[in-house]
């Protein structure tokens, strides 16, 4: 009986298995050897594929661009609402593979997902009326905005032991302890309170451009 065949190596499944690995164990633990390893393979396999690590990083996160929803920009919503649209689907690819946002922080690149992304923004933004600087400064700012959203926890970020928290020191952090144990749901609403504070500035300024 002939033994079974592994898997063909190619370009999608060493950035599916490069993703894998940083989700688990962050990008530090990336490299061509411990890659090869994953994938069952020598390691100048993967030459034939990828020059360097930071092309596989590259890769690995316009995987994650690829990821985010750019349909609002196309099926006739408003700009407002499609920027809401589109920044909750950003931030939920990066919630679900936070370890290669520090990659994804770099800007663009030659990563095509990624240009496609600033394509979009921007051409909706100016299609909607706005002035091409302030469309450029649109798409900055939500990067900006939606990036440092993933970058870490607020809640997660305050231990859960109420001895942490003197009184005398702290007179209004007696509850911080009980923050993390609520994480997800308040990162969730600050998400969404940074969020539509931001798009209601956005709709004051839109308005005074129409004047």
């Amino acid at each position: 009986m002939a033994r079974p065949r592994k898997p063909l190596l190619s370009t999608d499944r060493i950035v599916e298995t490069a993703r894998d690995l940083v989700d688990r164990e962050g990008l530090a633990a990336v490299s061509t050897r411990r890659l090869a390893a994953e994938l069952g393979v020598s390691g100048p396999s993967l030459y034939n594929h990828f020059r360097t690590k930071d092309e596989i990083l590259e890769a690995v996160a316009d995987s994650v661009s690829a990821l985010v929803d750019l349909s609002m920009f196309e099926d006739g919503r408003d700009w407002r609402t499609a920027l809401h649209d589109w920044a909750v689907s950003y931030r939920a690819a990066l919630r679900d593979h936070p370890n290669i946002v520090p990659v994804l922080a770099r800007g663009p690149g030659r990563r095509p997902a990624a240009l496609r992304l600033a394509d979009a923004v921007y051409g909706a933004m100016v299609d909607a009326g706005w002035p091409p600087a302030q469309a450029t400064s649109i798409g900055a700012l939500m990067r900006y905005f939606i990036m440092g959203s993933a970058l870490g926890s607020f809640a997660g970020g305050f231990v859960d032991d109420a001895s942490a928290y003197d009184p005398a020191d702290y007179p209004h952090l007696g509850q911080a302890h009980l923050l993390a144990e609520q994480q997800e749901k308040i990162d969730e609403r600050a998400f969404e309170t940074g969020l539509a504070a931001l798009l209601d500035g956005l709709a004051q300024q839109y308005r005074q451009t129409r004047v």
